[in-house]
């Protein structure tokens, strides 16, 4: 901990203010809970899978795998196969397959892209994308064959609409530097935007219209799987055997969240702790989402039972240090967050030490649940973030009271880590067995390059959409004040420049993605980081999506969890 944050961690006589600045406690009025009891119907308890759907589906797998082993010989079509799978959310099922699959494109590639079909813009774009989202550093000057004398795109390629697509998805792809693959985004962002207003309202444009808001790479994975499951059974080419297995998988799946939803929507009742904190956000079906964002198969479900926890948790703490709690308080939760140790429950107001008493005991839990692994050092790493972002939590209330407006450097150094990836990353380790490693945790410790990368993302999104709602009732500085008070730009143009610090976080990410080997850090791992930066993408697109939870999120959840697909 940081001396300068240190001292002001001291235990004080507490104050008899009720008071924040000498105002009376900020009031936020969020909207209520949505969801009331419903996930503690009995309907939720018992939602296993049945024997004849379980044998189909394992069928069906076994039919799958055969046809990316027959389909060797075939490359493109094998290439089509494997983005087939991808995009439906069945790869979980074929990691090896897949892997030994694009092992081979990659050992090929060299005599690949002298071939015939390296004179498709939809082949070569699939095959840049596939084997970079399988972590193969692999150039991307193969682009430069399909532009002109100046370097623009050729205008013949506006007539292939799939290939346009590819391009476009491949564009996402980018990492610093890359300047044909900003042309190409900028050429088919607006090509296919002319393509979508000259619509006939087919399978084709709803998914172009679908990929220009959430590309393949930057969406949360269920929530992409869904829609391009509906995209795909309307395309007349496709495989009725893979349409079938990705619906029966789909909705298997959708039962086990169904019933991690009940046991969690239980635990969190009995805890009673929107009793006495009236104040905060009850949130925690929408901190399941954030979960199930981080890692939706089957064998992760404990892991999403522990993330939704602490993230529910963390929302509490949250709107105790941003709205609730006067500075004094503050230094006192701080403090005992600091020490970890029961004793100091009795020297908290009364509030904070249902929320602390809570927090501790939901890490002795979280402890008991992970006692099967053989992962004794985890706890420490997940007791550390959750330290640390109290810390960080505590530094922005001390600007707020000293009503201080840092630069935008400054602000991002806190605001990266009060966005709370930082602390979500190493819980997300705690559900994942033994592959969450010693070096898995420090490698995290480490602020590698995408979680600094995963931070800005959720931060500046977070911050663009809701911070005229926080400076309403009292907040800190939010990214756009920062940027708008240090460069003397109106609020529009500071959005567009934090918009631009956005892409270059995703190409940070992208980059650490690439050059960070299997080896250095496992898929799963990794993968836990990539996709708190894709939530920042479902949450905080157009509205604080979390906070305000009752219009697109509610949609969403409902299709991630409550509506089957029709088989």
């Amino acid at each position: 901990m940081s001396s300068q944050i240190s001292s002001l961690l001291l235990p004080q006589q507490m104050s008899a203010s009720p008071s924040i600045n000498g105002d009376a406690r900020r009031s936020a009025n969020f909207p209520p809970n949505i969801w009331g009891d419903y996930f503690l119907s009995n309907t939720f308890q018992t939602m296993e899978m049945e024997n004849e759907v379980e044998k189909k589906v394992e069928e069906m797998k076994e039919e799958v795998r055969k046809m990316l082993i027959t389909c060797v010989e075939k490359p493109f079509e094998q290439l089509i196969l494997i983005d087939s799978i991808q995009q439906l959310g069945l790869a979980y099922h074929f990691d090896i397959e897949i892997k030994e699959a694009l092992d081979d494109v990659y050992m090929n590639y060299n005599n690949l892209i002298t071939s015939e079909s390296n004179e498709d813009i939809h082949i070569v774009s699939l095959r840049f994308r596939l084997l970079r989202q399988q972590r193969y550093s692999i150039s991307c000057d193969i682009f430069n064959k399909f532009t002109d004398d100046e370097g623009n795109f050729k205008e013949t390629l506006t007539k292939d609409v799939k290939g346009m697509l590819s391009l476009y998805q491949a564009s996402h792809m980018r990492m610093h530097g890359e300047e044909i693959l900003e042309r190409a985004f900028a050429f088919t962002t607006t090509n296919l935007r002319a393509a979508i207003n000259n619509s006939n309202g087919s399978h084709e444009d709803r998914e172009i219209s679908y990929a220009l808001k959430w590309p393949f790479f930057k969406a949360m994975p269920r929530l992409a799987s869904r829609n391009y499951i509906s995209s795909y059974e309307e395309d007349p080419l496709h495989n009725p055997t893979l349409l079938c297995f990705a619906k029966l998988d789909y909705n298997c799946l959708q039962k086990l969240y169904q019933k991690e939803l009940h046991e969690i929507s239980r635990w969190w009742k009995e805890l009673k702790l929107m009793e006495k904190l009236s104040f905060a956000r009850d949130r925690c079906v929408e901190c399941y989402i954030w979960a199930l964002g981080i890692y939706f198969e089957p064998e992760y479900s404990l892991g999403r039972t522990i993330v939704t926890k602490v993230v529910v948790l963390t929302s509490i703490m949250d709107d105790i240090y941003d709205l609730h709690a006067t500075f004094e308080e503050l230094q006192l939760l701080t403090h005992a967050i600091e020490r970890w140790d029961d004793t100091c429950i009795k020297g908290l107001p009364e509030y904070m030490k249902i929320y602390y008493e809570a927090l501790l005991d939901t890490y002795k839990g979280i402890e008991q649940d992970i006692s099967k692994y053989d992962n004794p050092y985890a706890i420490h790493y997940a007791k550390e973030a959750m330290k640390r972002q109290a810390r960080y939590y505590f530094f922005e209330a001390k600007w707020y009271k000293e009503e201080y407006t840092p630069t935008i450097e400054e602000y991002l150094r806190i605001g990266r880590v009060t966005a709370c990836y930082s602390l979500f990353s190493p819980i997300s380790f705690l559900g994942m067995g033994n592959v969450a490693s010693t070096e898995a945790f420090e490698w995290i410790e480490s602020d590698p390059k995408a979680l600094v990368g995963s931070g800005v993302i959720g931060r500046i999104m977070n911050d663009i959409v809701s911070h005229k709602f926080e400076q309403e009732r009292g907040h800190v500085a939010s990214a756009v004040e920062c940027y708008m008070i240090q460069y003397n730009v109106p609020e529009k143009e500071a959005r567009q420049e934090l918009e631009k610090q956005v892409t270059n976080a995703w190409k940070d990410i992208i980059e650490d993605y690439i050059k960070s080997t299997e080896n250095d850090v496992p898929n799963t791992i990794f993968k836990s980081v990539l996709n708190l930066a894709r939530l920042s993408d479902t949450f905080y697109k157009d509205e604080d999506g979390y906070t305000c939870s009752g219009g697109e999120t509610k949609r969403m959840i409902i299709s991630l969890v409550l509506d089957p697909l029709p088989i």
